[in-house]
């Protein structure tokens, strides 16, 4: 392929451990010195395109700036999900004192990691991978990176390939988003990898003793190791009328399908919690110009995640867009003929609904195991740090119960980044190697124009020290608990967000004596 070059920098314009994005031709690159050699890679991630050079640069590795994919600058190679594809790699020489870098004429900026091909002969054994969403897929793809030739098994009850989740309340909702733009890989990438994805089969029993799938079809399999990425399902209403038409729950491609189906007429919509697929939902419904009150038994949305004072800003932000809310109230019943016409409350309000939007969370789909004791207050799978559950049996995702490697405790988080890292890191430990979990959670949410990044995890907080501005919506908030800092919610500070993840990644955050004086330069102390 023709290649063009340009001169992009004189050798002294970096310092080691510097990187800045330069152009050949049209094609943008990030450019950076380590140990006084000289790298060029893509320069945007390739999960949603942010522009690598405002994120952090640790040794080899960089930290995206919008939800944390990392990458090694001296390969491309991607570290940390979000995003599938490694960062194109290209030649870099020095002449005199000029750096040069050499490009395909034609390049997109990313490539696809290396993968084994699928060999029975060399390896017989067959791997499932249940369920086929963001932690499914990361899975498939690291069995092959991780060199496994045997047959995969991908098994899903929807009638789609795996798709972005997130972009479902985000971006599909709101006509931000097109359908064509929701598969996480195409249909040629499976093929080529010979990922079997089995579509609308619906699981009626797993008998891990046995290692075998039972399906509702009549269908059975048996597997050599079994990945369990499931996810959670939505909780539903038990109350009267929970079975008119137009009461939906937003989890699945065929859940928003529905949602925009019933919307076309505008009218009144009623979105029942306060959770974060309910308020980005409002917001979505919100924007599409229906009506939007939003029914929730707390006194302010996320005050259990997030504290009372960042989430006044998400209701002020909702407020501002026409959204109404009934704080600490509950739905008792749903009244209608063959659809739902109204909303009653615990206080005998009633509030007239076109579509009803459930959004109180969601419960592990587990109930389909047998074999495996679950843990009894939600159902979810205990694992080890590997990510194990039993022999040849490993659980990821919405599902999976592990040990924080932090704070040891056990704990289940429902973030898409975190179903990402722990599908790579249990399918490399089902390919053969011991890899231990050790993740950072991390999730965002844009509800109308206000973005929020979250990363860490922190059940409960003795403290929050903010640093910025909540109400101009540019701060990072640090939650303490027994003088550590457990989570970091921010927004519009999204350099030293990627600053304070690695720095809490390698267990180096700073003191909470310094966050409460505000002499910390996140970006001056990061690795």
């Amino acid at each position: 392929m023709k290649q063009i070059e340009a001169v992009v920098a004189n050798v002294n314009d970096l310092n080691d451990g510097e990187m800045r994005q330069v152009s050949v031709g049209e094609t943008e690159i990030l450019l950076s010195r380590i140990d006084g050699k000289f790298y060029a890679v893509g320069a945007h991630c390739t999960h949603y395109g942010a522009p690598l050079a405002d994120g952090v640069l640790n040794g080899h590795h960089v930290v995206c700036p919008w939800h944390n994919a990392c990458f090694d600058v001296t390969t491309g190679d991607q570290q940390e999900p979000p995003g599938l594809d490694s960062l194109a790699s290209y030649e870099v020489r020095i002449e005199s004192e000029n750096v040069i870098v050499s490009v395909p004429e034609k390049t997109t900026g990313l490539q696809s990691p290396t993968m084994a091909q699928f060999n029975p002969n060399v390896d017989g054994r067959t791997f499932v991978i249940l369920g086929a969403g963001t932690a499914g897929i990361h899975a498939a793809q690291a069995l092959r990176v991780a060199g496994y030739q045997g047959r995969i098994v991908m098994i899903t009850q929807e009638d789609k390939l795996p798709y972005d989740r997130t972009k479902l309340s985000k971006g599909y909702l709101t006509g931000k988003a097109s359908s064509e733009e929701m598969p996480l890989r195409s249909p040629d990438f499976f093929k080529e990898h010979a990922i079997e994805v089995l579509l609308n089969k619906q699981v009626e029993q797993v008998q891990t003793t046995a290692k075998a799938i039972a399906f509702t079809d009549g269908d059975s399999l048996t597997y050599d190791a079994l990945l369990l990425v499931t996810g959670g399902k939505p909780r539903q209403l038990d109350i009267p009328g929970a079975d008119l038409q137009n009461i939906l729950t937003l989890r699945s491609f065929a859940d928003a399908d529905r949602i925009l189906t019933s919307i076309k007429q505008k009218g009144q919509a009623v979105v029942i919690g306060s959770s974060f697929i309910g308020m980005e939902t409002a917001a979505g419904l919100s924007q599409q110009g229906l009506q939007v009150t939003v029914i929730s038994p707390d006194s302010v949305p996320f005050k259990k995640t997030l504290g009372e004072k960042i989430g006044k800003i998400f209701q002020q932000v909702h407020e501002e867009n026409g959204v109404s809310f009934k704080f600490g109230r509950k739905a008792v019943q749903f009244e209608g003929s063959d659809k739902v016409e109204a909303v009653i409350l615990d206080n005998g309000d009633r509030l007239k609904a076109d579509i009803v939007i459930v959004g109180i969370g969601v419960q592990p789909a587990t109930d389909f195991l047998k074999g495996i004791d679950l843990y009894p207050k939600d159902g979810s799978i205990v694992v080890d740090e590997y990510l194990r559950a039993a022999d040849g049996i490993y659980a990821a995702g919405d599902i999976a119960r592990y040990p924080d490697w932090r704070t040891s405790e056990s704990i289940r988080v429902e973030h898409w980044r975190v179903a990402a890292q722990q599908g790579r890191i249990a399918a490399q430990n089902m390919a053969g190697k011991a890899v231990k979990f050790r993740g950072l959670p991390f999730f965002w949410t844009m509800q109308f124009k206000f973005s929020l990044r979250y990363a860490g995890h922190a059940e409960s907080w003795d403290e929050i020290v903010v640093d910025g501005d909540l109400q101009k919506q540019e701060f990072i908030a640090f939650y303490i608990k027994n003088n550590q800092v457990l989570a970091v919610a921010t927004s519009h500070r999204d350099r030293e967000t990627a600053a304070i993840s690695e720095l809490m990644r390698l267990n180096q955050k700073p003191t909470v004596d310094e966050l409460r004086r505000g002499t910390v330069d996140l970006i001056q102390r990061s690795p």
